[in-house]
This record gives structure tokens, C-alpha cells and sequence, in this order.
């Protein structure tokens, strides 16, 4: 995988969440600043934590070799579960976001990193 299309799934794969903050009036670093409570910190460094996750789950998902979009998808919900309902549960700020829009976020991630059904890239 190239380092292009990783932080590509990085920044696109928060898409729902931010544009659903938007919507609605809410912080749009809401997410990230969540992030950053897992390492006592704020919004930097919910970003260097997104990074190491996001890292940490693309190297799992090319090293299992999951392809194409349904596949993608399909990852994406496993991660979220994982992420969401088993770690995060023990986050307060983790457990106070709005759930739908956490779950797209992580499809989206899982979407466009083994969205290509050949692997290339």
C-alpha cells in the first residue's frame, strides 16, 4: 500500500463523522480530541493516535490481504466493533460520540483501504 492512498483513508475515512458534526453544530474535532483523551492528551494528539490506529489497522488488513469493497466494508464493521464497543466503551469521551456516525467513519476506513480488488497501490 502506498503512503498516498493510506493517508487518504485517513483523512476521507472521517468524512461522516465531521460532516455530521457540522450538521448539527457540534465540534468537528469532537472525534479526534476523543482520541486523544486514550493518551491523556487533546487534539494533537488524538491526531498521532488516529495515525498509529489507523496505521496499526491498514498493516492488519493488507497482511490478511482483504480486497475489494464489500470485503472493505465488511472490515471496517469489525473494526468499529472493536474500536467503538470494546475499547472505547471503557472511554467516556470514546462512549459520548455519536455512534452512526463512528461506525460510517470506520466502513469508509476498511472501504478505502481495501477497496481495490487487486491490491495494488
Amino acid at each position: 500500500m502506498s503512503l498516498a492512498r493510506f493517508l487518504l483513508a485517513v483523512v476521507l475515512s472521517g468524512v461522516p463523522s465531521t460532516a455530521h458534526a457540522v450538521a448539527i453544530g457540534d465540534d468537528p474535532l469532537r472525534a479526534t480530541k476523543a482520541a486523544g483523551t486514550l493518551v491523556r492528551g487533546g487534539a494533537g494528539a488524538g491526531v498521532v493516535v488516529h495515525l498509529a490506529v489507523s496505521a496499526w489497522w491498514a498493516f492488519v488488513l493488507t497482511r490478511l490481504r482483504v480486497r475489494g469493497v464489500l470485503a472493505g466494508a465488511v472490515a471496517g464493521l469489525l473494526i468499529a466493533a472493536l474500536d467503538l464497543e470494546v475499547i472505547g466503551r471503557r472511554n467516556a469521551a470514546i462512549r459520548a460520540l455519536p455512534r452512526l456516525p463512528q461506525w460510517l467513519d470506520h466502513v469508509a476506513f476498511g472501504v478505502l483501504i481495501a477497496g481495490r480488488s487487486r491490491g495494488r497501490g
